[in-house]
């Protein structure tokens, strides 16, 4: 067997690739991927895909964001160029703690959701220039792909695992290479 013996099951429905998915998982065949249009709901714990923990990098960055706009209240507000303004002077940060709040949600929002993209395109190597791969360029319109690799299945014969693919409403079943 050749290290890139593949099998690709081509579906019309999302529903049928869950369940083909999950028939394949329960024959103990593992999915090396799926390929769709949009988001299939309860796909991932079936194919085996861990949860991620960019959420908590959207937390740290939301802090960094918080901090940043802190200090630049205060640098600017306090130390650097303290105003007088009608006779107040604006002496420390928290007494003029409640006038930052806006500029400082923004700050932190802005900093959470642009740290966050770009850990996910490093994170999921999306550089720009990079060529991207689908195996069928159906998958981007309307089709839906699930992906096994022989070679990760021992035991397992493409035979079976087609006849499985089959069985659960497969309308194309190739064989690239």
């Amino acid at each position: 067997m050749s290290s890139n013996k593949q099998i690709h099951g081509l579906f019309d429905d999302d529903e049928l690739t869950l369940k083909a998915a999950k028939a394949l998982v329960e024959k103990g065949i593992r999915v090396k991927d799926v390929f769709s249009p949009f988001p299939i709901h309860g796909i991932d714990p079936v194919i085996g895909v861990p949860r991620t923990n960019l959420h908590i990098a959207g937390f740290i960055y939301g802090l960094c964001g918080l901090a940043l706009a802190l200090f630049m209240f205060w640098f600017t507000m306090v130390h650097d160029w303290p105003m007088n303004v009608g006779g107040k002077p604006n002496g420390n940060l928290l007494q003029n703690l409640p006038a930052f709040i806006p500029v400082t949600f923004e700050m932190t929002v802005f900093l959470a959701a642009h740290g966050m993209v770009l850990s996910y395109l490093i994170v999921n190597r999306m550089y720009p220039g990079k060529k991207g791969w689908n195996p069928d360029p159906r998958t981007t319109d309307d089709k839906f792909l699930i992906q096994v690799n022989l070679e990760d299945n021992n035991g397992h014969s493409a035979k079976e695992v087609k006849e499985i693919l089959k069985s659960s409403g497969a309308e194309e079943i190739n064989e690239p290479g």
